[in-house]
């Protein structure tokens, strides 16, 4: 494939911008929320109807691809966008916050991080290097920087040994990456929630250049407060010529509150994950499907909405299914949540774009504040 991964930043309005990502494989909107194709699929969910929400690239998983079927693997099968049926832009994450959360065994070095693995407890080996082969065998449109992120609270000394190690590898992925046009290559900012530290992984981050730029190293128990009260400053330490990436958010206070913030990309596990499980999205807060006040609703779990969820069944119908653990139900609530937070996404590109930002964001919260949000 020919052509070059750009960024162009088309309107602002406050900290909040919209633009546009090129690839080869297509454009991506920004903002820009990502579902998470964890093993090479967006759960309950096939590629079409991705898709058809609205979303215009994927998140794919180093970690868990890498185990299972493999790189190699997938590489021989004809690369990810083949073997998973998705022509448009994917983005793969280095596997360092799943070793960070999920391996056994874990043993951090210079050269990188040793583990077993959660599925069979075989060894593994993940190093900056080693990360940007897999990503490079998958055929990643967007590769992230091999990192290590630690968990929140930590003490100062941890998290500034952890970035100025995360900063290392970042120039050794660098290295790695080597020239690949039309690919682009993500630094991660860390630093925790000391300011200075933030400061000075973005400052070495700059100094090796990337075609994009993470805010790493959040949304991992710190709180929505602590969150945005590093986002009001971190983003800002970034290029503004470059996209910027809140790496694992989130629920769509969260959301809007980063795009407030000044962050074009963001992904999160929770639409797909809280379909599965009977929590749904809506524009006046959250429903939860199996509660029993549902089960002669006749209603649709929002009337305003245009998916196959809301279009077609009731509130009766999908508590029916969900709490009878049929299969629909989980395709249903997955489609519709996912369909929900393009719709965010897509009502905050046109208010950046018509300067009505802040009235938008009025609007959303009064919207929920005025629902009838249920206990889990």
């Amino acid at each position: 494939m020919s052509g070059k991964f750009s960024f162009e930043l088309k309107a602002t309005d406050g900290n909040a911008r919209m633009g546009v990502i090129s690839t080869p494989r297509g454009e991506i909107r920004t903002p820009a929320f990502m579902p998470v194709g964890t093993a090479a699929t967006v759960k309950a969910m096939m590629p079409e109807s991705v898709r058809a929400t609205g979303a215009d690239i994927l998140l794919g998983n180093t970690y868990h691809l890498m185990l299972r079927p493999t790189a190699e693997r997938i590489d021989r099968l004809g690369g990810l966008h083949k073997f998973m049926n998705w022509e448009r832009p994917i983005l793969t994450d280095s596997g360092g916050f799943q070793v960070m959360s999920l391996a056994e065994l874990r043993k951090l070095t210079e050269k990188g991080v040793t583990f077993k693995s959660h599925i069979d407890g075989s060894k593994h080996e993940l190093t900056p290097e080693r990360s940007m082969e897999i990503q490079r065998l998958l055929g990643s449109d967007i590769v992230m920087c091999f990192d290590e992120c630690p968990a929140l609270p930590a003490d100062r000394d941890r998290i500034a040994s952890s970035m100025r190690l995360s900063m290392r590898w970042a120039e050794r992925s660098r290295v790695a990456f080597g020239d690949r046009p039309g690919h682009a290559l993500f630094g991660i900012q860390q630093g925790g929630l000391e300011q200075d530290f933030r400061e000075e992984s973005a400052e070495a981050l700059k100094a090796i250049g990337f075609e994009g730029y993470a805010v790493g190293g959040l949304a991992v128990g710190e709180g929505q407060e602590a969150m945005f009260g590093c986002l009001d400053y971190a983003p800002d330490m970034l290029p503004t010529d470059k996209p910027r990436y809140l790496m694992g958010v989130g629920k769509p206070d969260d959301i809007v509150g980063a795009v407030a913030r000044g962050i074009d990309m963001m992904d999160c596990v929770l639409p797909s994950r809280s379909g599965r499980t009977g929590q749904v999205f809506t524009r006046h807060g959250v429903v939860n499907i199996k509660n029993a006040r549902h089960a002669d609703d006749p209603r649709p779990l929002d009337e305003r909405c245009s998916c196959p969820a809301c279009s077609n069944y009731s509130r009766a119908y999908l508590h029916h299914v969900f709490r009878a653990n049929e299969m629909i139900s989980g395709m249903l609530l997955t489609w519709h949540n996912l369909h929900y937070f393009q719709e965010i996404m897509q009502g905050m590109r046109d208010a950046i774009a018509a300067g009505t930002f802040d009235a938008w964001q009025k609007d959303f919260h009064e919207g929920r504040a005025q629902g009838d949000i249920e206990p889990l």
